[in-house]
């Protein structure tokens, strides 16, 4: 017993010791004891608050909200302590966390979001100065969550059970007293997400905004529309994670207004990560099914993306090590004001892409204030990519504005695998610059890509090192289509080539060089207003 005593000062041995307290005849703090003031209870408990002590029924039935919240209350009023849900379902409405608090889930736990109906509802969403004239309903309001916090600190939700967002909406048209998140953050620091499983998570499965100091780390997603979105965040690191959305993006890095000004999400690493977009609940279950063919976005999304909503800008950024499968390809947006700069990203593997596998845009949709000024995108690192069995549909874009351009990027070790099929007409296609006011950036608004390999108009600076590209069927598009491009350096670059076909189409380019791309040979172009190698 003393050997025990000793041990429960270590605070990484409290999960441990639920085992060694129930035999030696001691209970998890119940109500009556959470005041106590005896320094056993004090000492011995390590401020665990099992949810069952305090009137949850975890059968599934029964409506747990207020029995979870009071644990909550129990514990931020003894200065902070771990709310425990064993073995069981907990059926709830919106639980709101408190600072110092971590929820832990059993393994066979699950929080089970109930759906609204009479006496049943979820926090309102609560009234938001900022509005939403720059954002969806969804970035305005976090309150109509099934478990939220605001201006909290050293909070984590941890454990290897399960969130099943089971009543939640997907979208801001739900019937009154609906929540749309399984798990909603906002102005929070120190926060640590890990171990959890979260299943149908509604419009957000997670949703972090203005959040700093926070880690997400084997996490695993299996959700109906955005895996999660972390949204003008500073500090964050996401790890390890599998996350699985067929109908939305998977990891999300965002920067909207709707903190009420604008705010960069910065100073993130996402390493160690697979998405996916498989039918949902298919990855979960471990069939990884593709049946599912009516998508919300005509095809399945599931990848990594910054934007769409970009007023503050993506900093000092990398990502490393993450595979893509059956998914959407990498997009990088700014197209509200915001800067996207100093980002690397490296060792990705891709395989049966659906839309462009690289997707750079810079643009001028500007949500936002008026006066601001439109964004930049610049210095971007890309390398050590396999890519297999992409779309025919799109080649990787990099699109910048008539008049501001991206800037410095740099693609390297990379080889694209299409599916081909392109045709001689599709070549001579001028896509649409898509300006000011046109709508949500997506490869899409592009339409088909007059190249197959890489289409990269309105650049400066972009060096192209130790690429190839190649098609599963023939392609009677070029490789590369340029135009206004100033400043292209290309070193080793290979490419499939049908008869007759360029390998490159340069329009209104300036300071182009390619070398050592055989069968071309080594050439310097000062400028050139239209020329085909």
């Amino acid at each position: 017993m003393e050997t025990i005593k000793q041990l429960w000062v270590f605070p990484v041995i409290v999960f441990a010791s639920f085992t060694c307290l129930m035999a030696n005849g001691q209970q998890t703090v119940s109500p009556a004891k959470a005041g106590s003031a005896d320094p056993q209870v004090a000492s011995v408990t390590a401020g665990v608050y099992d949810v069952r002590a305090f009137g949850a029924k975890g059968d599934g039935k029964a409506l747990d909200t207020p029995a979870i919240n009071k644990a909550i209350e129990a514990a931020a009023a003894a200065g902070g302590g771990t709310v425990r849900f064993p073995a069981g379902t907990y059926l709830s409405v919106s639980i709101r966390l408190k600072s110092h608090i971590s929820l832990y889930i059993d393994q066979g736990a699950t929080i089970l979001a109930a759906a609204p109906s009479e006496g049943v509802a979820y926090d309102p969403p609560e009234p938001n100065p900022a509005g939403g004239k720059f954002q969806d309903f969804g970035h305005s309001h976090w309150h109509n969550g099934l478990i939220w916090g605001e201006g909290l600190e050293n909070i984590s939700i941890l454990g290897p059970g399960l969130i099943w967002g089971k009543g939640l909406i997907r979208n801001d048209r739900g019937p009154a007293g609906s929540g749309d998140k399984a798990i909603s953050l906002k102005l929070c620091r120190n926060v640590v997400i890990r171990d959890v499983s979260i299943l149908h998570g509604g419009w957000f499965a997670i949703l972090a905004t203005g959040v700093d100091n926070l880690t997400i780390d084997n996490v695993k997603l299996d959700t109906n529309r955005d895996g999660m979105d972390i949204d003008a965040c500073r500090h964050v690191r996401i790890s390890n994670c599998s996350v699985n959305s067929p109908f939305d993006d998977g990891i999300c890095l965002k920067s909207s207004y709707g903190l009420g000004f604008a705010r960069a999400t910065e100073n993130v690493t996402i390493t160690n990560c697979q998405v996916s977009g498989y039918d949902e609940g298919t990855f979960l279950d471990g069939t990884c099914k593709r049946e599912y063919k009516k998508y919300s976005h005509n095809s399945t999304t599931g990848r990594i993306k910054f934007g769409t909503e970009s007023n503050g800008g993506f900093k000092n950024i990398t990502i490393s090590n993450c595979i893509f499968d059956y998914s959407r390809g990498l997009a990088l947006e700014t197209v509200d004001g915001g800067l996207l700069e100093d980002v690397t990203i490296t060792n990705i593997t891709m395989r049966d892409i659906t839309n462009a596998p690289i997707f750079l845009r810079l643009g001028s949709r500007m949500r936002a204030p008026e006066g601001t000024p439109p964004g930049k995108l610049r210095r971007v690192k890309i390398s050590d990519m396999v890519i297999y069995n992409a779309a025919p549909e799109h080649g990787c874009i990099i699109s910048g504005d008539a008049g501001n351009p991206i800037e410095d990027v740099t693609l390297s070790n990379i080889r694209i695998y299409y599916q081909g099929g392109g045709t001689k007409e599709q070549a001579a296609l001028e896509p649409p610059e898509k300006e000011r006011n046109n709508g949500y950036p997506e490869p899409g608004n592009f339409g088909i890509t007059p190249a197959y390999g890489f289409f990269i108009r309105h650049v400066k600076g972009i060096e192209i090192n130790n690429v190839e590209v190649g098609y599963l069927k023939e392609d009677l598009r070029p490789a590369f289509v340029l135009n206004d491009v100033k400043g292209a350096d290309l070193f080793r670059v290979r490419a499939g080539r049908a008869a007759d076909v360029p390998t490159f189409v340069l329009k209104s380019v300036e300071d182009f060089s390619v070398q050592q791309s055989r069968p071309l040979p080594d050439t310097r172009l000062d400028r050139v207003t239209q020329k085909n190698l």
